[in-house]
């Protein structure tokens, strides 16, 4: 008797390290635009600026493993283009953070501290979907 295990493919360490790497960077974006806006101290504004726009090229190269992991995937159920366009839409709205952090210290607010959440909302459960396996679509 032959047993047929399949497992959901996990994602590569490095795939890994670029999504978990981008989490605290947005967060720590979200406390500096906190702090901006009790102290009004232009450089916790400049500390965001700078966390989002690392934690953008951490999720663009997870979007881009997850792109290809998509793309060489031999199953792909109809949920499994889910972790993708969350990542997608991560990356649009922290590019979108980004431009808002651009303008003028005094310009920023309230606009970006409410994207921040947004986006430290959405990296938060894209990263729990990426590890936990959801975007695989399971076992076949």
């Amino acid at each position: 008797m032959t047993v047929n295990r399949a497992y959901p493919v996990t994602l590569h360490p490095l795939h890994v390290l670029f999504l978990a790497g981008a989490v605290p960077l947005f967060l720590g974006a979200l406390f500096s635009d906190v702090a901006y806006s009790s102290s009004y101290q232009i450089q916790w504004n400049n500390f965001a600026s700078w966390l989002i726009a690392g934690a953008l090229v951490l999720t663009g190269l997870a979007l881009l493993c997850s792109l290809i992991d998509w793309f060489r995937a031999p199953y792909r159920s109809r949920y499994t283009f889910i972790y993708p366009l969350l990542l997608l839409c991560t990356w649009i709205l922290g590019f979108i953070n980004a431009l808002i952090h651009a303008k003028d210290a005094w310009a920023t607010m309230p606009e970006s501290l409410v994207l921040s959440v947004i986006v430290t909302i959405l990296i938060g459960v894209t990263a729990w979907v990426g590890l936990t396996g959801c975007h695989t679509g399971g076992a076949k």
